[in-house]
């Protein structure tokens, strides 16, 4: 196995804060890419800020998205931190921001200016809203996203209220897609020798993710709703409680169902015509949940488990976060990694979720300090001396 990335030589210029854009670029730098953050000089990306809890003076939060970079400070607004910001595009593969719309082009990085001066450059911008459409100009937030995707609505019990996703799930998916479209543009760069722009936005990503609910409109004009734990179109396909402790099935075949219900102890389930099949438990969802509950509380949910499992029913225990990261398969999937941080010490991180045969993805960098790197970068990727870089530390242009 090779012990570079598959990204080993590509250049990533970050520009981004919060969660979806730093969140891409770590995922390319995991897989090898050189990735610059750029970072304001006074307090950096947002998310530094972000806590408790902090670990020293670092917040978990920026620690969790932002290792496999190097930190460079740069005023980017006035002409000293422009000048420099381009130097480091015209040596960059990829560009990340996720910018108001014209900012970068305020600063002198016009469409022109990226056709003449980087034809080969892959741009992804990352916005609210996209660059077109009526609310093209607003901001975006995750949490009010998840609100005017329709995405809330559908989450929650059936008579309660909206509710958003434990994560910012919204800035998670955007900054996933956002690795794949510019894996697909290094792709299209390698067959037409062009670079090209890649837009994502958070509208549009939270509509994506609606997936079937959003077909179940579209094909049969059915809108979402509410349904606790549950699968609009799959029973049973939920949470339900064991004599100790919650469990979750998700049986979506007839024959899974055939097999729960005689691990339960009612075989006559699966000849009954209210639950014979998955249709019918959908129409008969409330009755079939009630008896799977009543025959639940009967044993512990490991017993269960095992149980199920052994007849291959889709099954497991509802563990806290805790108990999740502690599971010995997190470990033997190294999905817990340690990294020794500059001012922490050694800090624990979650590991790298796409395994490749040839090409290892690794960690090899910790979370940058703020600036950590200006002065290397300042002078191995620009040639600038000691003496220049002084003065724009001097002129707080760094």
């Amino acid at each position: 196995m090779s012990e570079e990335g598959p990204l080993a030589g590509t250049r990533v210029v970050d520009l981004t804060r919060i969660l979806a854009g730093p969140l891409c670029a770590m995922m390319l730098g995991d897989m090898g890419a050189d990735v610059i953050k750029v970072e304001p000089p006074d307090n950096g990306d947002d998310t530094r800020g972000w806590g408790p809890p902090f670990v020293g003076a670092e917040a978990a939060y920026f620690l969790g998205i932002n290792r496999n970079k190097r930190s460079l400070t740069l005023n980017m607004a006035v002409p000293g931190g422009q000048k420099i910001l381009a130097g480091l595009i015209e040596k960059a593969d990829v560009l990340i921001d996720n910018f108001r719309l014209g900012t970068l082009e305020k600063w002198g990085f016009s469409e022109a200016w990226f056709e003449q001066s980087v034809p080969r450059l892959i741009r992804c911008s990352i916005t609210g809203y996209g660059s077109s459409g009526p609310k093209a100009a607003l901001p975006g937030y995750d949490f009010v996203l998840q609100a005017e995707s329709g995405l809330m609505s559908i989450c929650g019990e059936r008579n309660g209220q909206p509710t958003k996703y434990g994560v910012a799930i919204v800035d998670v998916c955007t900054g996933m897609l956002a690795g794949n479209a510019i894996l697909a543009a290094l792709n299209a760069r390698a067959r037409t020798g062009k670079g090209q722009k890649v837009e994502l936005s958070l509208y549009e990503t939270s509509l994506s993710m609606l997936i079937n609910v959003a077909s179940n409109y579209l094909t049969a004009g059915r809108d979402g709703g509410r349904f606790g734990n549950g699968h609009p179109s799959i029973v049973p396909y939920t949470t339900y409680a064991a004599a100790d402790a919650m469990m979750a099935l998700a049986i979506g075949t007839d024959r899974q169902f055939a097999r729960c219900a005689e691990v339960l102890g009612h075989p006559e389930w699966a000849k009954d015509a209210r639950f014979a099949s998955n249709r019918a438990r959908v129409e008969n969802r409330a009755a079939i949940d009630g008896l799977i509950n009543a025959a639940l509380s009967r044993d512990q949910a490991d017993t269960w488990l095992t149980k199920l499992k052994a007849v291959g029913v889709p099954c497991g225990r509802i563990n806290s976060v805790a108990e999740a990261l502690d599971d010995p398969h997190t470990a033997a999937r190294n999905m817990i990694e340690t990294v020794e941080h500059p001012t922490i010490g050694a800090l624990q991180m979650l590991g790298i979720p796409f395994k490749f045969s040839d090409t290892a993805c690794t960690v090899r960098r910790p979370p940058p300090t703020l600036g950590q790197h200006s002065d290397e970068i300042l002078s191995g990727e620009l040639g600038l001396d000691a003496k220049a870089i002084a003065q724009l530390r001097h002129e707080r242009v760094i």
